[in-house]
C-alpha cells in the first residue's frame, strides 16, 4: 500500500485523503438513518388511542420523546390540532421541509467526491505521461521499453486509486439517496395519517346537548 502511494506520486495521498473524508461522511450518515428510523404503522397505532381519548398532552410527549424527523412532523400537527384540516396539511407540509436539509446534509460532498476522484486520478496519469516524455526527450530519444514502461505503470496507479474511491462513493450515494427516499415517503405517510386522524376524531367527537339532569315532566292529573 505504501509503495503504491510512493509510486502513484503526491496525487495519490489527495486520493488517500478523499477516501478518508468519504468513509466517514457515509459512516455519519448511516449511523444518523439509524437512529432516526422508525416503525410508522406501530408509532401511528400508539398515538391513535391518544388522540381519540384526546390526550393531546401525552401525544405530544410522546413524539417529544422519540427523535425523528417523522416523529416532528407528527408533533407539528398535534400542537396545532385545533386547526382545520387545510391548515393541518399546511403544517405537516411546511415542517417536512424543514426537515429535508437535515436528511440530506453532506450527501453533496460525498456526491462531489465520487465525480473529481477520476479526475485526480486522470490527472495524475497525464503528468505521470508527461514525467516520462520528458525523460526520453532528455535522454536524446534514447530510452529503453522498461524506462517507458516503468513511467506509464507509475502514472496509471493514479487513475486506478481514483476509481478505486469514486465507484464505493458512487454506490454509497445512491444507497443514502434510497434511504432518505423512504424517510421523505414515511414523512408523508405518517402526515396523511395524522391528519385524517385529527380530523376524524374531531368530527366523531360526541357532541354535549345537556349539562344537567333535566327537570322531571310534571303528568296531568285527570
Amino acid at each position: 500500500m505504501i509503495d503504491y502511494m510512493q509510486k502513484g506520486g503526491p496525487l495519490m495521498w489527495l486520493i488517500l485523503f478523499c477516501s478518508v473524508l468519504a468513509g466517514a461522511v457515509f459512516l455519519e450518515r448511516v449511523t444518523y438513518f439509524h437512529r432516526i428510523s422508525i416503525r410508522v404503522g406501530e408509532f401511528m397505532r400508539g398515538l391513535t388511542n391518544l388522540i381519540q381519548d384526546r390526550r393531546f398532552a401525552e401525544a405530544q410527549m410522546e413524539c417529544a420523546s422519540t427523535p425523528s424527523p417523522i416523529t416532528r412532523v407528527i408533533h407539528a400537527a398535534i400542537i396545532r390540532h385545533q386547526s382545520d384540516r387545510s391548515e393541518l396539511k399546511d403544517i405537516v407540509q411546511e415542517a417536512g421541509q424543514l426537515e429535508m436539509p437535515r436528511l440530506e446534509r453532506r450527501l453533496g460532498l460525498l456526491a462531489t467526491l465520487a465525480f473529481i476522484t477520476p479526475l485526480i486520478g486522470l490527472l495524475g496519469t497525464v503528468v505521470g505521461l508527461i514525467e516520462s516524455f520528458v525523460n526520453v526527450t532528455s535522454q536524446s530519444g534514447f530510452a529503453s521499453a522498461t524506462d517507458i514502461s516503468s513511467g506509464i505503470y507509475q502514472s496509471l496507479l493514479t487513475t486506478a486509486g481514483g476509481l478505486v474511491v469514486a465507484i464505493p462513493c458512487a454506490v454509497g450515494y445512491s444507497y443514502l439517496s434510497s434511504r432518505v427516499n423512504a424517510l421523505m415517503h414515511d414523512m408523508e405517510r405518517a402526515g396523511i395519517e395524522i391528519v385524517n386522524l385529527i380530523s376524524e376524531n374531531r368530527h366523531s367527537a360526541p357532541d354535549i346537548i345537556e349539562f344537567g339532569p333535566q327537570p322531571a315532566r310534571r303528568q296531568s292529573a285527570e
